[in-house]
């Protein structure tokens, strides 16, 4: 389908003579530009239009609900009376800036098969309540989709925020130029354009990006070729690493398809946390594994323990953190989400709540454990670092400070929180690889169960204290022949709550018959 600027199409007589709009949107995708866009439009058109909006919370626990409608002016020049909100069953276009905001529109009653066309983007912005989860909470995106298709008349989906990335813009542009391509408004796409154009700064990229969103509506099938097809950025830098990277790869290509599927995307994550020589030792570690498996299990073994050992080698530890948090591209994307202009002066606090453990950790490993083992030294650190610390990073002298830490990579092979990931990391390998001569799936299980440590400071913390218990409760039933099946079942109890009530409640289980 392709629309002309003179392609004028009629209002729907389903309507009434009044079109009602609603935009759900989170804090920084532009719900209220989008929202003047369209008022301009429609007001340009000859229509009356008004438009208003009931706030949700802050950021990602609650969107606004932008609300427009519009009519043809009365020939008596009379405004025409409208509603301030929506109500369920009475919405002709449901436009969402975020998958999991179609979910809720649908839920609300927003979406009808008789009269609504939704127009979502289908990328994740993930609540508070997915992140709170400490295994995998997120929502599941196909479901939505698939409800969807059922409960609206018509479904305009594509991934409008990549779209509008790429162009340089904000998704509001794309997803108006989607509302432009539904053909749902009795306005051309000239109309659309224009107040873009009226909108002053920024007005190019956001003009691209409509076009994107138009293109992606009408052909999406085009446009997801197109994505696909999109070649991965070429690695640059000095020769000499250039050409240590590439062994390093062919290392990894070299292995059987399902391991080097993710054992590249692994060295990546090693390489970039420390050096290529680390890299090396990533590939080692997982040729170690893949020499004790077989074709016959499709590599199971090796292919866990590829992305397992390179999440237990980048570990989140206080050089990271503050790598990642003075990062260009980081404050980039702030830039971008934030819809900060020109005009604009941004302030970027960070929150920082290091504990005793943290500090000791990046001392020379000897020094570290002695202070560690010391309950004196260890409240003297408390006293000094336990207590919340803000850093404005959009000052010299608190980015310096951040910048200094995280360029210590050179350091952490010699800190005590290196020394202890490295031992860690080898107890639990050596585990799995015993493990797998008498049981394999066993050996399997054991290694999926790495997912339990992550984050950092408490998190952290948790994550290992949980890891430990579930490896002594496997080693309670190891010689059973469903000991696979309960090591995944204490796995899944161990990542369903933070307190571990479920994790307490299946080892108590196990305690029972073991």
């Amino acid at each position: 389908m392709t629309l002309q600027d003179s392609f004028t199409p009629k209002p729907d007589p389903a309507l009434g003579g009044i079109i009602k709009l609603a935009i759900l949107a989170v804090g920084g995708q532009g719900g209220g530009v989008l929202t003047g866009w369209i008022e301009a439009v429609a007001r340009s058109s000859g229509y009356a239009a008004q438009a208003t909006s009931v706030a949700g919370v802050s950021q990602r626990t609650g969107a606004t609900v932008y609300y427009v409608e519009m009519a043809p002016m009365l020939a008596t020049g009379a405004m025409p009376v409208f509603s301030l909100q929506p109500a369920a069953g009475d919405v002709d276009i449901m436009i969402t800036a975020e998958m999991m905001e179609a979910g809720r529109s649908i839920i609300r009653g927003f979406v009808t098969p008789d009269r609504t066309t939704l127009i979502t983007s289908t990328h994740r912005a993930l609540a508070v309540s997915e992140k709170m989860v400490p295994g995998d909470g997120i929502a599941d995106s196909a479901e939505v989709l698939a409800a969807a298709e059922i409960a609206a008349r018509r479904v305009i989906a594509a991934d409008f925020d990549a779209l509008a990335i790429a162009q340089g813009s904000v998704i509001s542009a794309s997803l108006l130029g989607a509302l432009a391509a539904s053909a749902t408004l009795p306005f051309p796409r000239g109309a659309f354009e224009a107040a873009i154009r009226a909108g002053g700064k920024g007005l190019e990229a956001s003009l691209r990006a409509f076009a994107a969103g138009f293109d992606a509506a009408t052909t999406p099938q085009a446009q997801n070729a197109e994505a696909a097809a999109k070649p991965a950025p070429e690695p640059r830098g000095p020769a000499n690493l250039l050409a240590e990277w590439q062994r390093l790869e062919s290392r990894a290509k070299a292995m059987p398809a399902p391991v080097a599927e993710l054992a590249l995307p692994g060295l990546q994550k090693v390489v970039g946390f420390q050096s290529l020589a680390y890299g090396a030792d990533y590939l080692t570690r997982l040729e170690t594994v893949l020499a004790t498996d077989t074709p016959a299990k499709s590599f199971a073994l090796s292919r866990e323990a590829a992305k397992y050992i390179a999440n237990a080698m980048a570990y989140d530890d206080v050089i990271r953190v503050a790598d990642l948090k003075t990062r260009g591209t980081r404050f980039d994307r702030i830039t971008r989400e934030m819809g900060v202009k020109d005009r604009n002066v941004m302030h970027l606090t960070e929150f920082f709540h290091p504990r005793a453990e943290e500090i000791a950790g990046m001392l020379p490993a000897r020094l570290g454990a002695r202070i560690q083992s010391s309950p004196k030294a260890m409240a003297r650190l408390t006293r000094w670092f336990d207590k919340g610390r803000r850093l404005r990073t959009d000052s010299l002298p608190a980015f310096l400070t951040l910048y200094l830490i995280g360029g210590l990579r050179f350091w952490r092979p010699r800190t005590l929180r290196h020394a202890q990931e490295m031992a860690h990391l080898e107890n639990w390998l050596a585990l799995a690889l015993t493990t797998a001569a008498r049981n394999y799936d066993l050996a399997v299980e054991i290694v999926k169960c790495r997912r339990l440590v992550k984050g950092y400071s408490d998190t952290h913390a948790r994550g290992l204290s949980k890891f430990d218990r579930v490896l002594d409760a496997i080693a309670l039933i190891a010689h059973r022949d469903d000991a696979p099946d309960w090591a995944r079942r204490l796995r899944e109890a161990a990542l369903k709550d933070e307190e571990g009530k479920a994790l307490n409640g299946a080892i108590a289980t196990i305690k029972s018959f073991a």
